[in-house]
């Protein structure tokens, strides 16, 4: 029997770091049951240097990444997504795209770790904010979803983003 892969987007506001961290995470946590791809309303243009520098210190691949307008994945020929989870809280309060086939979403609020002070800082505040989704993504993943209804299915997402560690 073949198993479903889900779409799922990963929403912020510049797509600079926590989204780009939730696409690769999504990738390499779901294990093929998962396709992940991030954007943002107002993409910054590039993804967060920390962002990369944390992701190349995990050993995860950066090629390909970078910063995307959701516009291109509201159009026409653009995958149909099954979740969409926004990271932080400009982008939940945004007016977002009609997604086609009503996907689940949840809002999955993450601190920003791109504008802090300080290499150290920094390094600490990307791996809190990877540490943080990580988890939240692996609570996802053991939900059996193909058996859940529509409500308690977004009942548990709201619940995996109040997930603090």
């Amino acid at each position: 029997m073949d198993q479903k892969t889900y779409n799922v987007l990963v929403l912020c506001t510049g797509n600079s770091a926590r989204s780009i961290l939730g696409e690769v995470l999504f990738n390499v946590l779901g294990k093929g049951k998962f396709k992940a791809y991030s954007a943002g309303s107002k993409p910054a243009g590039k993804v967060n240097p920390g962002a990369l520098e944390w992701l190349q210190h995990q050993g995860y691949a950066t090629e390909g990444l970078r910063s995307k307008s959701w516009d291109e994945f509201a159009a026409s020929d653009a995958p149909e997504f099954d979740f969409i989870f926004t990271v932080c809280d400009n982008a939940a309060g945004e007016a977002c795209p009609l997604w086609l086939g009503k996907p689940a979403t949840a809002h999955w609020g993450i601190p920003d770790p791109a504008h802090i002070e300080g290499d150290e800082a920094r390094r600490a505040a990307f791996n809190r904010a990877a540490e943080q989704l990580a988890r939240r993504i692996q609570l996802f993943m053991s939900l059996p979803i193909e058996k859940m209804d529509k409500l308690t299915l977004k009942e548990k997402l709201a619940e995996i983003g109040r997930v603090a560690d």
